[in-house]
């Protein structure tokens, strides 16, 4: 039995996946009818995707809770405590609800699973069932971990399902090609359930078609069944008019990038699907001013004129903070510093940066999944490189040592934001 919060998220972090996830779905079959089926008592909307998932909830969050719903997100990563992964209307799951459901789950598994535990992230996934399903929100949203397919959020049947985009990740998992991670993703298509979707790449989208025309699961594709034009962008905004059937309306974005118009255009559509079944109070007016609020920590974020936190944690996130970069800041120079998890396709996201950068150091943060920061340097061609372990001294240094014509912009992994945004967070305090 835990009592406080360290206690119970040290355990649950000791769980590594590997060694106890054990067979798709086979705790969660287990347990969830001894919970009497919480994941049964909820509509959701179920997330898939490479990047942009986080974004996209963020939206559809803000979109349904300004028309008055009440809103269970399961999110990931957290930045700072493990309950930002877990709110409604964006407040977090208090820490006696947490710890609660917690130790009923640990006394059900050491009783029914003879102690064999499942991963953290699939006690997360229950502990969000239960608190969704006792708070009886209107609608929750739920993000994949890893793929779609055989990932224990699948025991879901949503009202709309979603995949915001196809990029490689996770390799040794999901598959070699972007048609062996598209089919993983493409496994959260139900029968009869709409399918919302901005993957582009042609070889992706044929793997999604072929599932959706499967499960006769209407399919609605960002460039086609609904789109966006018009953009024009701003210092600090962006403008863009969103067009699905007989709609067309003018919204505003104060998160930047054209990966993020993409991003939006997907909730919209999810929502004006939704807005068709039944939840009448989304407005035209409630959607657009959810939109111009809405904004979510870590993804180009910006700490003060100088600074930028962005978690382009693969080639496809980091083309996006590029392209962004070239769009709002193209007369200045870019310093990075990056780390990731040895798990992501970092080769490529490393060349690219290396086109751009003025400078690129690397580093590295105490998880078993990050990789080593020399590894990274060694797959840098850029003649201003370098490598350091510590990466509070490092983030110290560059950002004491940035001249008036330089941006640092501190990328890769949302694990290595989190930690520091948090660094830079309390030293601003501290101040």
């Amino acid at each position: 039995m835990f009592t406080t919060m360290d206690d119970c998220t040290k355990f649950m972090y000791s769980l590594i996946a590997e060694k106890h996830k054990g067979e798709p779905f086979h705790a969660m079959n287990k347990i969830l009818p001894l919970l009497n089926n919480p994941h049964e008592k909820v509509p959701f909307i179920h997330i898939a995707g490479s990047n942009g998932k986080g974004s996209t909830s963020n939206f559809l969050k803000e979109m349904l809770c300004s028309a008055s719903y009440k809103v269970g997100t399961f999110t990931s990563p957290h930045l700072e405590r493990v309950n930002e992964r877990i709110t409604i209307n964006g407040v977090e799951i208090p820490d006696e609800r947490f710890l609660s459901y917690a130790n009923r789950l640990f006394n059900i598994i050491d009783e029914h699973l003879n102690s064999r535990y499942p991963s953290f992230f699939e006690l997360m996934t229950l502990i969000a069932f239960m608190y969704f399903s006792e708070e009886n929100v209107d609608v929750a949203i739920i993000e994949a971990g890893i793929g779609g397919r055989y990932d224990c959020t699948n025991v879901v049947t949503p009202l709309v399902s979603i995949i915001t985009t196809v990029s490689l990740e996770h390799t040794e998992l999901l598959g070699k090609s972007l048609a062996d991670v598209a089919y993983q993703k493409a496994g959260i298509i139900k029968a009869g359930v709409p399918i919302v979707t901005a993957v582009r790449d042609e070889e992706a989208l044929e793997v999604i078609r072929n599932e959706a025309a499967e499960k006769i699961a209407p399919l609605f594709t960002y460039g086609e069944e609904f789109y966006a034009s018009n953009i024009e962008v701003k210092e600090l905004e962006q403008n863009f008019t969103f067009h699905l059937g007989d709609m067309n309306l003018r919204l505003t974005l104060s998160m930047v990038g054209v990966h993020q118009v993409a991003n939006a255009s997907c909730a919209v559509a999810t929502v004006t699907l939704l807005r068709s079944s039944g939840y009448t109070r989304l407005t035209d007016k409630s959607i657009q001013q959810a939109l111009k609020n809405a904004f979510w920590p870590g993804r180009f974020e910006r700490f003060n004129e100088q600074i930028i936190f962005d978690g382009a944690h693969n080639s496809e996130g980091t083309i996006a903070l590029i392209e962004t970069l070239k769009t709002h800041y193209p007369n200045k120079k870019y310093k990075f510093i990056y780390s990731v998890m040895k798990d992501k396709d970092y080769e490529k996201s490393i060349s690219l940066l290396d086109e751009v950068a003025q400078e690129i150091h690397f580093t590295e943060i105490p998880m078993p999944r990050a990789a080593k920061a020399k590894e990274l340097a060694n797959t840098s061609n850029h003649p201003f490189k370098n490598a350091d372990e510590n990466w509070k001294h490092l983030v110290e240094k560059e950002t004491n040592n940035l001249q008036e014509d330089e941006l640092l912009i501190i990328t890769g992994s949302l694990f290595f934001i989190a930690e520091v945004r948090k660094f830079l967070n309390e030293e601003r305090r501290v101040q």
